[in-house]
């Protein structure tokens, strides 16, 4: 049995002011990345894949391993500056994802079709600009046509038309008979 000076000696021992706790290591791995917990293998602490394959997100890595392969990826990975690693990722995993939905052409089917979108837009947009180019030219001839109209060169049965009224009608200014109107005319 033991005595009561050894069971507070342990105690004291135990207690957190008298060890340091252990030392933390730079990355604590709570989970494997998606990489290796697909790959069913141990996910360390220098694993090249666990920064750009969260665990959660395991369909990124599951369709870049489809198209790649992992030993593929791996190799890529390790030739970059990290300062490159990211975009490599990202694209292959674009690249992948447009192989599966495409498996001939890839980004190049995605990247024609974008091409012949844009150019189909260039014509629709040329279209446009002539026609508006058009309805101007026609506008400008119509409004000639009526400043023409408004601005007689010959006096036509010694009327001359200088002045509109309150309703936009252009009044006749040559007729001295000031009680004599054109509705007058028309109703006699």
């Amino acid at each position: 049995m033991e005595s009561k000076g050894d069971a507070s000696a342990s105690i004291i021992s135990a207690s957190p002011t008298s060890s340091p706790p252990p030392p933390l290591s730079p990355r604590v791995v709570l989970s494997p990345c998606a990489a290796c917990k697909i790959l069913r293998r141990r996910c360390g602490e220098k694993c090249v894949l666990a920064p750009y394959f969260p665990p959660t997100e395991p369909a990124k890595f599951t369709i870049a391993h489809r198209v790649f392969g992992a030993s593929n990826i791996i190799k890529l990975l390790q030739e970059l500056p990290e300062s490159q690693r990211a975009d490599a990722v990202n694209s292959m995993v674009y690249e992948a994802g447009a192989r599966i939905r495409d498996p001939v052409y890839g980004c190049a089917g995605a990247i024609y079709h974008l091409q012949r979108q844009v150019s189909e837009l260039q014509a629709q947009l040329a279209k446009a600009q002539v026609e508006i180019v058009n309805l101007q030219l026609q506008r400008s001839d119509l409004l000639e046509l009526i400043i023409n109209m408004d601005q007689p060169n010959q006096k036509q049965d010694n009327m001359s038309f200088e002045t509109t009224n309150d309703f936009g009608f252009l009044e006749d200014n040559s007729n001295t008979n000031s009680s004599m109107l054109w509705s007058d005319l028309l109703w006699t």
